[in-house]
């Protein structure tokens, strides 16, 4: 080793400069990547499970069912073609299909199992699946055979919606100092669609239960927040960061996610660790899902990184929208024409509302953070004086589902009032069954037609 003395004091500052930027440089990257490891570990006990959902979500599509052994996710013994679910008849020849491969399976199984050597190739390679293990863990595994479907192409669609929402999901998470890899999670969850429903009743692109979404989201007759994306969000965020205060462990928040918090408290106190719940807990409905969330979230986070750079995927782009919040209860159809959006559009932008207040029947409520085109807002330069304005003619007037009433103010004429609703003097001049030569007064209440965009 040869040591080099700077000789004058600017040298040696230099060089105590030099030194000093390269041991933070190093001290960083190496943190970083260590943090990361560190949160999301990938334990021995579930990397055979992490690549079995790897597979799952980038090789096999939903025409392919994989018949494995649940309990160890590295047996997989079988690939069933599938037709697709809208075939006329596919359940009953995909159930037919699947019936019979199993059948098939767990005949072989037996036949291991009793000491018969394996002949055919199929044989061989479940063979090979339990290579020195006794023959009675064939007929163990005759109970434990179930079906996995592929979802190489609902993942690779769902990686394209989510190009409209990670890189801000991701600032939401960083914001309230949580790892920016949680944002994947929808990844599992829906496969980042908005509209996602379960059969338990699950909603939206974060799949809340009804019974927890309550607890960070509005949900009633006029809004379920639920659907919004953004709004769900902040409640995962929410969610996410209470399971970690009490879990001290991101694998257990995840799993928490699903099983629920109550339940992974109990598990770590009765086993301890991740890996010791992972292997061992079977207390009440922690179950197959449960045992493989956090397993197919690391998949997810690793199959959607890997595809993310591939220039090829046509993904979604971030819609440049505004906000802004309501004062006062207020009609879809006054807000609707105040802001010259179609009924589709704004109710795109805004999914939480519900049918009944976009028909009309009920108003959207006070506190709701409406959503619209950045460019609508740019046009009527919507500042929080139009907000009260908006609010004053939805107090001045009375609605109906097609149509709303205007009251006549100081400087108003039939051609400004028009073209502020985007009618034709005649059109407004129908509505209100008057003429050219029929004044109007300050206070009269003129029928405004809606007009409902087909778009």
């Amino acid at each position: 080793m040869i040591c080099i003395v700077p000789k004058t004091k600017a040298q040696r500052a230099k060089l105590f400069c030099i030194m000093l930027f390269c041991f933070c440089s190093s001290f960083c990257f190496s943190g970083t990547a260590f943090s990361a490891t560190e949160q999301f570990p990938l334990y021995p006990c579930i990397k055979a499970n992490v690549k079995f959902w790897e597979d799952v979500y980038s090789r096999y599509s939903t025409q392919q069912g994989l018949l494995h052994d649940s309990d160890n996710l590295s047996r997989v013994y079988t690939v069933v073609d599938l037709v697709d679910g809208d075939t006329p008849g596919s359940t009953k020849i995909n159930s037919e299909r699947i019936k019979a491969a199993k059948s098939r399976i767990s005949d072989i199984l037996s036949d291991l199992g009793s000491g018969k050597p394996p002949t055919t190739q199929e044989e061989k390679n479940i063979s090979s699946l339990f290579l020195r293990q006794p023959h009675a863990a064939y007929h163990e595994a005759r109970e434990n055979i179930r079906l996995q479907v592929g979802q190489k192409d609902r993942f690779h669609e769902g990686l394209i919606r989510s190009g409209k929402y990670l890189a801000q999901f991701k600032q939401i998470f960083a914001a309230q100092g949580l790892p920016p890899e949680l944002a994947y999670l929808p990844h599992v969850e829906s496969s980042f669609n908005p509209k996602a429903f379960s059969k338990v009743g699950a909603a939206g692109l974060w799949q809340f239960t009804r019974s927890t979404g309550k607890d960070f989201l509005t949900i009633n007759e006029r809004l379920d927040e639920r659907y919004d994306p953004y709004l769900a969000t902040q409640a995962a965020v929410k969610l996410l960061k209470e399971n970690y205060s009490q879990l001290q462990s991101w694998p257990l928040a995840l799993t928490a996610y699903n099983y629920g918090r109550a339940g992974m408290v109990r598990a770590k106190n009765e086993k301890g660790s991740y890996e010791n719940i992972f292997t061992s807990y079977s207390q009440g409905y922690f179950k197959f899902a449960s045992r493989n969330f956090y397993s197919e979230f690391l998949a997810a986070v690793r199959v959607a990184t890997r595809l993310g750079g591939d220039p090829n995927v046509p993904f979604e782009r971030p819609e440049s929208t505004v906000t802004f919040r309501l004062k006062e209860d207020i009609s879809t159809a006054r807000l609707r024409s105040s802001f010259s959006i179609s009924l589709q559009n704004f109710a795109r932008l805004n999914p939480a509302i519900m049918q009944p207040v976009l028909d009309g029947q009920k108003s959207v409520p006070k506190g709701y953070l409406v959503r619209l085109p950045v460019t609508k807002q740019a046009e009527l330069k919507i500042e929080p004086e139009n907000q009260k304005h908006i609010a004053q003619l939805q107090r001045s007037s009375k609605t109906s589902n097609s149509d709303v009433r205007y009251m006549v103010r100081k400087g108003d004429t039939i051609l400004s009032i028009a073209r502020q609703f985007q009618l034709t003097p005649q059109e407004l001049l129908a509505a209100n069954s008057r003429n050219r030569e029929t004044a109007i007064r300050i206070g009269d209440k003129l029928i405004i037609p809606v007009k409902i965009s087909k778009k």
